[in-house]
């Protein structure tokens, strides 16, 4: 038997979604933070030389034919906004001959030249002029230690204590070390480390938490030999709310050792954290801002949370006289393409997430009229349906962006939640359902808490189906102990 193997040549048509360069380009621009925007332009000046920042605000007349300026011709790129079956094979915009559109139009017309300088009028306000330099802790210990002692031995020995403090005020050395690094003696190290105990704020300098809250107490003359004692034997129990162990042990009343309690929670753990620290303050700047006016709420791109680019118009020039050498006019040209893609991106990136915030406003309407028990339920899919876009581009479009609003600066992810069915079907998102839940625990009695079970059905009579896991669940997200640990004697 033989078989035979036949060789035919067939021509068949398909899509295939290519990502070049510019696509790829778009896609990350969408996903990047203020941040890494800033970044990502930064490096692209770099190796861009026509790209230029900006200097002063925008002129209204600009930026029409630059398409960055305006949201008349936003929509038309790139393709990546659009649902992949909407998108051709290889899609990208014709190349453009910038030398010929140049040449055919006058100098001072050219829109590339998007933003000029207004003097006199509205300049942009950096908040870093509003901020003054925060004192951190060791400064402050260094300024008391000055006036506490006269001595240079102390004062080295105070030194060397203060800046071996942790960033929460805590010791990083044990008082034998420090007495072999500064050559004096223990007793000595332990008379200026008794003296920075007095200092403020009150606890710092202590071993161990226990060490911190007994200091406290004794400045502010509230320590006992008892309020010692359960500090020192019994602090995991007061955190845990085990106050019936600590009075059996002690042979005290439950109602004392809860009041010992109360006064605890009132110092401070982490002295230290009330003082700037070496670490760097990270300021969220949000990227979109919704006003109310009337009974309509008004979506706006902050426009200085985006960098404003131009095409240098130097190398605008330049591209005009560079008829004679081709290669120097494919340069110019290649880079001038290259800058107006990224100028593109950027705008369309500002669309991009106005149409997203928009449509979150539209479902979230309740939630900035009445507050946060009437978030809805919201998922990428509805915004993805409504917007006419890929659920994709609705995640980048708000991975680590913020939007300030009359209830405040929230991340955009925070009006995206799942949650349940009310009783009208209607969704409840689960941040609803957590208010409820708050409201609720505040206003029980203290000396009988709600338990989970009760909240169950006092939240069923609110049209709110929900077990009882998922109550101690939400509970627990908001650091809400259980009702044993809730209750008051």
């Amino acid at each position: 038997m033989s078989i035979r193997l036949g060789y035919d040549l067939t021509i068949e048509q398909a899509q295939k979604l290519v990502m070049t360069p510019e696509l790829i380009q778009a896609i990350q621009i969408l996903q990047f933070n203020t941040q890494e925007l800033d970044s990502y332009v930064e490096e692209q000046i770099l190796v861009n030389p026509v790209l230029e920042h900006v200097s002063g605000e925008a002129n209204d007349s600009a930026g029409t034919e630059a398409n960055a300026g305006g949201s008349s011709d936003s929509k038309s790129t790139p393709d990546d906004m659009r649902k992949p079956d909407e998108m051709s094979a290889g899609s990208k915009d014709e190349e453009f001959d910038w030398k010929e559109y140049i040449k055919d139009r006058q100098y001072d017309d050219i829109s590339y030249k998007q933003w000029e300088d207004r003097s006199g009028e509205e300049k942009e306000n950096s908040y870093e002029q509003y901020v003054s330099s925060d004192i951190t802790l060791p400064e402050h210990l260094m300024f008391q230690l000055h006036f506490s002692s006269k001595k240079a031995g102390c004062r080295r020995v105070g030194r060397y204590i203060i800046e071996s403090l942790d960033q929460n005020g805590y010791m990083t050395s044990t008082v034998e070390e420090i007495a072999e690094a500064t050559g004096a003696p223990v007793d000595k190290v332990l008379e200026v480390l008794d003296m920075i105990h007095g200092f403020d704020p009150m606890g710092v300098g202590a071993r161990n938490p226990a060490e911190c809250l007994i200091i406290q107490l004794r400045q502010t003359g509230q320590l006992t030999e008892t309020f010692e004692r359960v500090i020192n034997e019994h602090l995991e129990d007061l955190a845990s709310s085990r106050f019936g162990v600590i009075a059996k042990d002690m042979g005290i009343s439950p109602k004392e050792v809860q009041r010992m309690s109360d006064i605890i929670k009132t110092l401070e753990p982490k002295p230290g954290r009330l003082f700037a620290s070496e670490m760097e303050t990270k300021y969220i700047v949000p990227d979109v801002i919704v006003e109310k006016v009337d009974d309509d709420y008004v979506v706006t791109v902050n426009e200085h949370s985006t960098p404003r680019l131009m095409i240098s118009s130097y190398y605008q020039s330049l591209l005009k006289r560079s008829e004679e050498d081709d290669n120097l006019s494919k340069y110019l040209s290649d880079k001038v393409n290259s800058a107006i893609w990224l100028i593109k991106s950027i705008e369309q990136r500002k669309q991009t997430i106005y149409d997203v915030v928009s449509a979150v406003v539209k479902y979230q309407k309740d939630f900035l009229d009445k507050g946060n028990k009437y978030l809805k339920t919201l998922t990428l899919k509805d915004i993805a349906e409504e917007v006419g876009i890929h659920e994709s581009t609705v995640s980048r479009s708000i991975n680590g962006k913020y939007l300030q609003c009359p209830r405040g600066v929230f991340e955009i992810k925070y009006f995206f939640s799942a949650g349940v069915s009310g009783s009208h079907g209607e969704g409840i998102s689960s941040n609803s359902i957590k208010e409820f839940i708050k409201e609720i625990v505040d206003g029980e009695d203290p000396k009988s808490p709600h338990s989970d079970q009760e909240m169950v059905e006092m939240l069923k009579e609110k049209g709110i189906k929900i077990s009882r896991r998922t109550v101690a669940k939400y509970r627990d997200e908001m650091h809400i102990l259980s009702s044993s640990k809730r209750r008051r004697y």
